[in-house]
Protein backbone atom coordinates (compact mmCIF):
# COMPACT_ATOMS: atom_id res chain seq x y z
CA UNK A 1 0.00 0.00 0.00
CA UNK A 2 2.78 2.43 0.86
CA UNK A 3 4.45 1.70 -2.46
CA UNK A 4 1.22 2.35 -4.36
CA UNK A 5 0.64 5.58 -2.40
CA UNK A 6 3.91 6.95 -3.76
CA UNK A 7 2.97 6.31 -7.37
CA UNK A 8 1.21 8.49 -9.93
CA UNK A 9 -2.56 8.21 -10.13
CA UNK A 10 -4.55 8.65 -13.33
CA UNK A 11 -5.14 12.40 -12.94
CA UNK A 12 -1.48 13.09 -12.13
CA UNK A 13 -0.36 11.07 -15.15
CA UNK A 14 -2.77 12.95 -17.41
CA UNK A 15 -1.39 16.20 -15.97
CA UNK A 16 2.17 15.14 -16.89
CA UNK A 17 1.14 14.43 -20.48
CA UNK A 18 -0.98 17.57 -20.82
CA UNK A 19 1.81 19.63 -19.27
CA UNK A 20 4.23 18.39 -21.92
CA UNK A 21 1.85 18.84 -24.86
CA UNK A 22 0.58 22.29 -23.90
CA UNK A 23 4.12 23.48 -23.46
CA UNK A 24 5.93 26.19 -25.31
CA UNK A 25 4.38 25.32 -28.70
CA UNK A 26 0.94 26.88 -28.26
CA UNK A 27 2.59 30.14 -27.17
CA UNK A 28 5.76 30.26 -29.27
CA UNK A 29 4.71 28.88 -32.66
CA UNK A 30 1.06 29.89 -32.78
CA UNK A 31 1.93 32.87 -34.95
CA UNK A 32 3.79 30.57 -37.32
CA UNK A 33 0.65 28.44 -37.60
CA UNK A 34 -1.39 31.52 -38.44
CA UNK A 35 1.14 32.38 -41.14
CA UNK A 36 1.02 28.89 -42.67
CA UNK A 37 -2.68 28.00 -42.36
CA UNK A 38 -4.44 31.33 -41.85
CA UNK A 39 -8.12 30.94 -40.97
CA UNK A 40 -7.78 27.16 -41.36
CA UNK A 41 -5.69 26.87 -38.17
CA UNK A 42 -8.54 25.58 -35.94
CA UNK A 43 -9.24 22.90 -38.57
CA UNK A 44 -5.53 22.01 -38.55
CA UNK A 45 -5.70 21.21 -34.84
CA UNK A 46 -8.64 18.87 -35.50
CA UNK A 47 -6.70 16.95 -38.16
CA UNK A 48 -3.50 16.91 -36.10
CA UNK A 49 -5.39 15.48 -33.14
CA UNK A 50 -6.82 12.69 -35.29
CA UNK A 51 -3.34 11.83 -36.58
CA UNK A 52 -2.04 11.80 -33.01
CA UNK A 53 -4.80 9.34 -32.07
CA UNK A 54 -3.59 6.91 -34.76
CA UNK A 55 -0.14 6.87 -33.15
CA UNK A 56 -1.59 6.86 -29.65
CA UNK A 57 -3.45 3.65 -30.43
CA UNK A 58 -0.18 1.69 -30.60
CA UNK A 59 1.29 3.52 -27.58
CA UNK A 60 -1.82 2.77 -25.52
CA UNK A 61 -2.12 -0.85 -26.64
CA UNK A 62 1.52 -1.78 -26.11
CA UNK A 63 2.07 0.50 -23.12
CA UNK A 64 -0.70 -1.17 -21.13
CA UNK A 65 0.86 -4.59 -21.76
CA UNK A 66 4.59 -3.83 -21.65
CA UNK A 67 5.27 -1.94 -18.42
CA UNK A 68 8.60 -0.13 -18.81
CA UNK A 69 9.89 3.40 -18.27
CA UNK A 70 11.80 2.96 -21.54
CA UNK A 71 8.39 3.36 -23.19
CA UNK A 72 8.53 3.26 -26.98
CA UNK A 73 12.14 2.06 -27.02
CA UNK A 74 11.10 -1.03 -25.07
CA UNK A 75 8.47 -1.75 -27.76
CA UNK A 76 11.01 -1.28 -30.54
CA UNK A 77 13.69 -3.45 -28.92
CA UNK A 78 11.19 -6.23 -28.25
CA UNK A 79 10.15 -6.19 -31.89
CA UNK A 80 13.51 -5.79 -33.63
CA UNK A 81 16.07 -6.87 -31.03
CA UNK A 82 19.02 -4.92 -29.67
CA UNK A 83 21.21 -3.99 -32.61
CA UNK A 84 22.91 -1.02 -34.20
CA UNK A 85 19.66 0.51 -35.43
CA UNK A 86 17.68 0.19 -32.19
CA UNK A 87 20.70 1.35 -30.20
CA UNK A 88 20.94 4.46 -32.37
CA UNK A 89 17.24 5.11 -31.90
CA UNK A 90 17.72 4.81 -28.12
CA UNK A 91 20.41 7.49 -28.11
CA UNK A 92 18.24 9.59 -30.39
CA UNK A 93 15.14 9.17 -28.23
CA UNK A 94 16.87 10.14 -24.99
CA UNK A 95 18.66 13.07 -26.66
CA UNK A 96 15.35 14.63 -27.70
CA UNK A 97 14.57 15.00 -23.99
CA UNK A 98 17.88 16.76 -23.36
CA UNK A 99 17.27 19.25 -26.18
CA UNK A 100 13.67 19.78 -25.11
CA UNK A 101 14.81 20.62 -21.58
CA UNK A 102 17.22 23.20 -22.98
CA UNK A 103 14.52 24.65 -25.22
CA UNK A 104 12.09 24.96 -22.34
CA UNK A 105 14.73 26.60 -20.13
CA UNK A 106 15.46 29.22 -22.78
CA UNK A 107 11.76 29.73 -23.46
CA UNK A 108 11.08 30.26 -19.75
CA UNK A 109 13.85 32.86 -19.54
CA UNK A 110 12.51 34.60 -22.66
CA UNK A 111 9.11 35.15 -21.05
CA UNK A 112 10.37 35.77 -17.52
CA UNK A 113 13.02 38.44 -18.14
CA UNK A 114 10.66 41.09 -19.61
CA UNK A 115 8.61 40.89 -16.41
CA UNK A 116 11.62 41.94 -14.32
CA UNK A 117 12.56 45.59 -13.75
CA UNK A 118 15.62 46.81 -15.64
CA UNK A 119 17.26 45.59 -18.85
CA UNK A 120 17.73 41.90 -19.53
CA UNK A 121 21.35 40.80 -19.93
CA UNK A 122 22.83 37.54 -21.26
CA UNK A 123 24.25 36.78 -17.82
CA UNK A 124 20.85 37.19 -16.16
CA UNK A 125 19.25 34.98 -18.82
CA UNK A 126 21.81 32.25 -18.09
CA UNK A 127 21.09 32.48 -14.36
CA UNK A 128 17.34 32.07 -14.97
CA UNK A 129 17.92 29.10 -17.33
CA UNK A 130 20.09 27.29 -14.79
CA UNK A 131 17.80 28.14 -11.86
CA UNK A 132 14.61 26.83 -13.47
CA UNK A 133 16.23 23.51 -14.45
CA UNK A 134 17.76 23.09 -10.99
CA UNK A 135 14.41 23.86 -9.33
CA UNK A 136 12.61 21.10 -11.19
CA UNK A 137 15.57 18.75 -10.76
CA UNK A 138 15.20 19.17 -7.01
CA UNK A 139 11.50 18.40 -7.37
CA UNK A 140 12.35 15.24 -9.30
CA UNK A 141 14.60 14.06 -6.45
CA UNK A 142 11.56 14.11 -4.17
CA UNK A 143 9.96 11.31 -6.19
CA UNK A 144 7.17 10.50 -8.63
CA UNK A 145 4.32 11.56 -6.37
CA UNK A 146 5.87 15.01 -5.77
CA UNK A 147 6.34 15.51 -9.52
CA UNK A 148 2.76 14.45 -10.14
CA UNK A 149 1.27 16.72 -7.47
CA UNK A 150 3.27 19.72 -8.68
CA UNK A 151 2.38 19.02 -12.29
CA UNK A 152 -1.31 18.79 -11.44
CA UNK A 153 -1.37 22.29 -9.91
CA UNK A 154 0.86 23.85 -12.57
CA UNK A 155 -1.33 22.41 -15.34
CA UNK A 156 -4.48 23.53 -13.50
CA UNK A 157 -3.20 27.13 -13.41
CA UNK A 158 -2.07 27.00 -17.02
CA UNK A 159 -5.39 25.60 -18.25
CA UNK A 160 -7.18 28.19 -16.12
CA UNK A 161 -5.36 31.02 -17.93
CA UNK A 162 -6.07 29.55 -21.35
CA UNK A 163 -9.72 28.85 -20.54
CA UNK A 164 -10.10 32.42 -19.23
CA UNK A 165 -8.62 33.60 -22.53
CA UNK A 166 -11.26 31.51 -24.33
CA UNK A 167 -14.19 32.42 -22.05
CA UNK A 168 -13.60 36.17 -22.34
CA UNK A 169 -12.63 36.20 -26.00
CA UNK A 170 -15.29 33.94 -27.47
CA UNK A 171 -17.94 36.70 -27.23
CA UNK A 172 -16.03 39.10 -29.49
CA UNK A 173 -15.19 36.65 -32.28
CA UNK A 174 -15.88 37.86 -35.81
CA UNK A 175 -17.20 34.71 -37.55
CA UNK A 176 -15.95 35.65 -41.02
CA UNK A 177 -12.36 35.44 -39.76
CA UNK A 178 -12.60 31.75 -38.84
CA UNK A 179 -14.34 30.48 -41.97
CA UNK A 180 -12.08 27.76 -43.47
CA UNK A 181 -10.84 28.00 -47.06
CA UNK A 182 -10.45 24.80 -49.07
CA UNK A 183 -9.03 26.23 -52.28
CA UNK A 184 -5.55 25.24 -53.53
CA UNK A 185 -3.50 27.51 -51.23
CA UNK A 186 -5.82 26.70 -48.32
CA UNK A 187 -5.32 22.93 -48.68
CA UNK A 188 -1.53 23.35 -49.00
CA UNK A 189 -1.55 25.48 -45.85
CA UNK A 190 -3.56 22.82 -43.99
CA UNK A 191 -1.10 20.08 -45.01
CA UNK A 192 1.99 22.09 -44.09
CA UNK A 193 0.54 23.27 -40.78
CA UNK A 194 -0.61 19.73 -39.91
CA UNK A 195 2.99 18.53 -40.31
CA UNK A 196 4.15 21.26 -37.93
CA UNK A 197 1.35 21.21 -35.35
CA UNK A 198 0.99 17.43 -35.19
CA UNK A 199 4.17 17.69 -33.13
CA UNK A 200 2.33 19.74 -30.51
CA UNK A 201 0.69 16.47 -29.46
CA UNK A 202 3.89 14.48 -29.05
CA UNK A 203 3.88 14.66 -25.24
CA UNK A 204 1.33 11.85 -24.89
CA UNK A 205 4.17 9.32 -25.20
CA UNK A 206 5.47 10.47 -21.83
CA UNK A 207 2.75 8.34 -20.22
CA UNK A 208 4.53 5.15 -21.25
CA UNK A 209 7.82 6.53 -19.86
CA UNK A 210 6.19 6.73 -16.42
CA UNK A 211 4.38 3.38 -16.51
CA UNK A 212 6.56 1.72 -13.85
CA UNK A 213 5.67 4.58 -11.48
CA UNK A 214 1.92 4.51 -12.12
CA UNK A 215 -0.88 2.93 -10.17
CA UNK A 216 -2.52 0.10 -12.13
CA UNK A 217 -0.66 0.82 -15.40
CA UNK A 218 -2.53 -1.91 -17.30
CA UNK A 219 -5.70 0.17 -17.05
CA UNK A 220 -4.35 3.70 -16.63
CA UNK A 221 -1.75 3.91 -19.42
CA UNK A 222 -4.35 3.82 -22.19
CA UNK A 223 -6.79 6.00 -20.24
CA UNK A 224 -4.14 8.65 -19.57
CA UNK A 225 -3.03 8.73 -23.21
CA UNK A 226 -6.51 9.17 -24.66
CA UNK A 227 -7.68 11.61 -21.96
CA UNK A 228 -4.61 13.82 -22.40
CA UNK A 229 -5.09 14.01 -26.19
CA UNK A 230 -8.79 14.86 -25.71
CA UNK A 231 -8.05 17.66 -23.23
CA UNK A 232 -5.27 19.12 -25.37
CA UNK A 233 -7.31 18.95 -28.59
CA UNK A 234 -10.21 20.88 -27.03
CA UNK A 235 -7.87 23.54 -25.63
CA UNK A 236 -5.94 23.95 -28.89
CA UNK A 237 -9.08 24.25 -31.02
CA UNK A 238 -10.77 26.75 -28.71
CA UNK A 239 -7.65 28.90 -28.34
CA UNK A 240 -7.17 28.92 -32.13
CA UNK A 241 -10.80 29.93 -32.73
CA UNK A 242 -10.60 32.81 -30.23
CA UNK A 243 -7.22 34.08 -31.44
CA UNK A 244 -8.03 33.90 -35.16
CA UNK A 245 -11.52 35.29 -34.59
CA UNK A 246 -10.41 38.33 -32.58
CA UNK A 247 -7.33 39.60 -34.38
CA UNK A 248 -6.69 40.12 -38.10
CA UNK A 249 -4.29 37.56 -39.55
CA UNK A 250 -1.80 40.25 -40.55
CA UNK A 251 -1.47 41.36 -36.92
CA UNK A 252 -1.15 37.78 -35.65
CA UNK A 253 1.61 37.10 -38.15
CA UNK A 254 3.37 40.38 -37.36
CA UNK A 255 3.37 39.47 -33.64
CA UNK A 256 4.58 35.96 -34.41
CA UNK A 257 6.67 35.41 -31.26
CA UNK A 258 3.92 36.62 -28.90
CA UNK A 259 0.82 36.04 -31.02
CA UNK A 260 -1.48 34.87 -28.23
CA UNK A 261 -0.58 37.84 -26.04
CA UNK A 262 -1.39 40.15 -28.94
CA UNK A 263 -4.66 38.28 -29.58
CA UNK A 264 -5.78 39.01 -26.01
CA UNK A 265 -5.57 42.78 -26.43
CA UNK A 266 -8.89 43.31 -28.28
CA UNK A 267 -10.91 42.00 -25.32
CA UNK A 268 -8.47 42.29 -22.37
CA UNK A 269 -6.37 45.32 -23.24
CA UNK A 270 -2.76 45.54 -22.09
CA UNK A 271 -3.59 43.33 -19.14
CA UNK A 272 -4.02 40.53 -21.65
CA UNK A 273 -0.32 40.62 -22.41
CA UNK A 274 0.52 39.99 -18.77
CA UNK A 275 -2.13 37.29 -18.46
CA UNK A 276 -0.80 35.32 -21.43
CA UNK A 277 2.81 35.91 -20.41
CA UNK A 278 2.16 34.35 -17.01
CA UNK A 279 0.24 31.58 -18.72
CA UNK A 280 3.27 30.96 -20.90
CA UNK A 281 5.53 30.77 -17.85
CA UNK A 282 3.31 28.16 -16.19
CA UNK A 283 3.00 26.32 -19.48
CA UNK A 284 6.73 26.10 -20.10
CA UNK A 285 7.41 25.27 -16.45
CA UNK A 286 5.01 22.32 -16.55
CA UNK A 287 6.49 21.10 -19.82
CA UNK A 288 9.98 21.31 -18.34
CA UNK A 289 8.87 19.46 -15.21
CA UNK A 290 7.27 16.62 -17.19
CA UNK A 291 10.08 16.38 -19.75
CA UNK A 292 12.83 16.33 -17.12
CA UNK A 293 11.03 13.56 -15.25
CA UNK A 294 10.41 11.56 -18.43
CA UNK A 295 13.97 12.01 -19.69
CA UNK A 296 15.41 10.75 -16.41
CA UNK A 297 13.17 7.67 -16.50
CA UNK A 298 14.16 6.94 -20.10
CA UNK A 299 17.87 7.32 -19.32
CA UNK A 300 17.68 4.97 -16.36
CA UNK A 301 15.54 2.34 -18.06
CA UNK A 302 17.74 2.20 -21.16
CA UNK A 303 20.95 2.12 -19.11
CA UNK A 304 19.52 -0.64 -16.95
CA UNK A 305 19.14 -2.75 -20.08
CA UNK A 306 22.59 -1.81 -21.39
CA UNK A 307 21.49 0.44 -24.24
CA UNK A 308 22.89 3.62 -22.68
CA UNK A 309 26.15 3.78 -20.67
CA UNK A 310 26.07 2.39 -17.13
CA UNK A 311 26.60 5.86 -15.60
CA UNK A 312 22.90 6.58 -16.21
CA UNK A 313 22.03 3.59 -14.02
CA UNK A 314 23.84 4.84 -10.90
CA UNK A 315 22.23 6.45 -7.91
CA UNK A 316 24.38 9.37 -6.94
CA UNK A 317 25.64 9.75 -3.40
CA UNK A 318 22.53 11.49 -2.06
CA UNK A 319 20.10 9.08 -3.73
CA UNK A 320 18.77 10.85 -6.79
CA UNK A 321 16.28 9.48 -9.24
CA UNK A 322 18.35 7.46 -11.71
CA UNK A 323 19.58 9.38 -14.71
CA UNK A 324 18.06 12.65 -13.50
CA UNK A 325 21.27 14.60 -12.90
CA UNK A 326 22.93 13.58 -16.14
CA UNK A 327 19.84 14.49 -18.18
CA UNK A 328 19.39 17.83 -16.35
CA UNK A 329 23.10 18.65 -16.49
CA UNK A 330 23.33 18.16 -20.22
CA UNK A 331 20.14 20.15 -20.69
CA UNK A 332 21.75 23.07 -18.82
CA UNK A 333 24.92 22.79 -20.93
CA UNK A 334 22.95 22.99 -24.17
CA UNK A 335 20.82 25.87 -22.86
CA UNK A 336 23.94 27.88 -21.98
CA UNK A 337 26.02 27.11 -25.07
CA UNK A 338 23.55 27.03 -27.95
CA UNK A 339 20.65 28.89 -29.50
CA UNK A 340 18.27 25.98 -29.93
CA UNK A 341 15.35 27.61 -31.75
CA UNK A 342 16.58 26.23 -35.08
CA UNK A 343 16.87 22.72 -33.63
CA UNK A 344 13.16 22.51 -32.73
CA UNK A 345 12.06 21.23 -36.13
CA UNK A 346 14.95 18.73 -36.15
CA UNK A 347 13.80 17.38 -32.80
CA UNK A 348 10.29 17.11 -34.20
CA UNK A 349 11.55 15.09 -37.14
CA UNK A 350 13.29 12.71 -34.74
CA UNK A 351 10.08 12.16 -32.79
CA UNK A 352 8.27 11.23 -36.00
CA UNK A 353 10.99 8.67 -36.77
CA UNK A 354 10.40 7.16 -33.31
CA UNK A 355 6.65 7.09 -33.99
CA UNK A 356 7.18 5.24 -37.25
CA UNK A 357 9.31 2.61 -35.54
CA UNK A 358 6.73 2.20 -32.74
CA UNK A 359 4.03 1.57 -35.33
CA UNK A 360 6.28 -0.89 -37.16
CA UNK A 361 7.05 -2.59 -33.83
CA UNK A 362 3.35 -2.92 -33.04
CA UNK A 363 2.76 -4.53 -36.44
CA UNK A 364 5.49 -7.05 -35.69
CA UNK A 365 4.35 -7.67 -32.10
CA UNK A 366 0.65 -7.84 -32.98
CA UNK A 367 0.45 -11.68 -32.98
CA UNK A 368 1.71 -11.66 -29.36
CA UNK A 369 0.06 -8.56 -27.90
CA UNK A 370 -2.94 -7.98 -30.17
CA UNK A 371 -4.35 -4.87 -31.79
CA UNK A 372 -5.93 -4.04 -35.13
CA UNK A 373 -3.57 -4.42 -38.07
CA UNK A 374 -5.81 -2.07 -40.08
CA UNK A 375 -5.40 0.76 -37.55
CA UNK A 376 -1.65 0.09 -37.25
CA UNK A 377 -1.15 0.15 -41.03
CA UNK A 378 -3.29 3.27 -41.44
CA UNK A 379 -1.33 5.02 -38.70
CA UNK A 380 2.01 4.11 -40.28
CA UNK A 381 0.99 5.39 -43.73
CA UNK A 382 -0.48 8.62 -42.37
CA UNK A 383 2.54 9.40 -40.15
CA UNK A 384 4.89 8.57 -43.02
CA UNK A 385 2.98 11.10 -45.10
CA UNK A 386 3.29 13.69 -42.31
CA UNK A 387 7.03 13.03 -42.16
CA UNK A 388 7.27 13.62 -45.90
CA UNK A 389 5.32 16.87 -45.54
CA UNK A 390 7.62 18.03 -42.74
CA UNK A 391 10.76 17.28 -44.76
CA UNK A 392 9.28 19.13 -47.74
CA UNK A 393 8.43 22.07 -45.50
CA UNK A 394 11.98 22.11 -44.11
CA UNK A 395 13.44 21.95 -47.60
CA UNK A 396 11.30 24.84 -48.81
CA UNK A 397 11.65 27.09 -45.76
CA UNK A 398 14.88 26.15 -43.95
CA UNK A 399 17.48 24.04 -45.75
CA UNK A 400 19.71 24.04 -42.65
CA UNK A 401 16.95 22.29 -40.66
CA UNK A 402 16.63 19.71 -43.43
CA UNK A 403 20.38 19.09 -43.38
CA UNK A 404 20.35 19.06 -39.59
CA UNK A 405 17.73 16.30 -39.54
CA UNK A 406 19.89 14.14 -41.78
CA UNK A 407 23.01 14.87 -39.70
CA UNK A 408 21.30 14.03 -36.39
CA UNK A 409 20.00 10.71 -37.71
CA UNK A 410 23.38 9.81 -39.19
CA UNK A 411 25.20 11.02 -36.07
CA UNK A 412 23.13 8.76 -33.82
CA UNK A 413 24.07 5.76 -35.94
CA UNK A 414 27.73 6.72 -35.72
CA UNK A 415 27.54 7.26 -31.94
CA UNK A 416 25.92 3.88 -31.44
CA UNK A 417 28.46 2.17 -33.70
CA UNK A 418 31.36 3.61 -31.67
CA UNK A 419 29.70 2.80 -28.33
CA UNK A 420 28.88 -0.74 -29.47
CA UNK A 421 32.46 -1.34 -30.57
CA UNK A 422 33.95 0.12 -27.36
CA UNK A 423 31.69 -1.77 -24.94
CA UNK A 424 31.20 -5.03 -26.91
CA UNK A 425 27.87 -5.30 -25.12
CA UNK A 426 25.52 -8.15 -25.87
CA UNK A 427 21.81 -7.50 -25.61
CA UNK A 428 18.93 -9.78 -26.41
CA UNK A 429 15.45 -9.49 -27.82
CA UNK A 430 13.02 -9.44 -24.89
CA UNK A 431 9.93 -11.55 -24.79
CA UNK A 432 6.84 -11.86 -22.58
CA UNK A 433 8.56 -14.13 -20.07
CA UNK A 434 11.72 -12.05 -19.77
CA UNK A 435 12.86 -11.52 -16.19
CA UNK A 436 14.72 -8.24 -16.68
CA UNK A 437 13.38 -5.27 -14.70
CA UNK A 438 11.86 -3.62 -17.75
CA UNK A 439 9.88 -6.73 -18.57
CA UNK A 440 8.13 -6.93 -15.23
CA UNK A 441 4.37 -6.77 -15.44
CA UNK A 442 4.26 -7.81 -19.10
CA UNK A 443 1.21 -9.72 -20.18
CA UNK A 444 1.69 -12.11 -23.14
Amino acid sequence: MNEERGKLNLIQTVALAVGTMIGASIFSIFGLGAKIAGANLPFVFVISGLVALLVAYSYAWLGSRIISDAGPMEFIIRAFGANLLTGALSFLFWFTYVISIALFAKGFAGYFLPLLPGPATPGLASIVEVAVVLAFTALGVMGSASVGRAEFWIVAIKLGVLLLFVALGIWTIQPQRILPHFDGPGVRGILDATAVFFLSYMGFGLVTNASEHMRDPRRNVSRAIYLSILVVSVVYILVAVVAIGNLPLAELIRAQDYALAEAAKPFLGNGGYLLVSWGALFSIASALNATLYGGANVAYALARDGVLPAAFDRKLWFGSVEGLYITAGLGIVFALLFNLNGIASITSSVFIVIYLFVLAAHWRLQPRYGGSRLVIALGFLVVLGVFGLLLRYQWQTDRSAFAGTALVLAGSLLTEAVYFRLTRRRLHRRGPNDSTPSAQGVTP
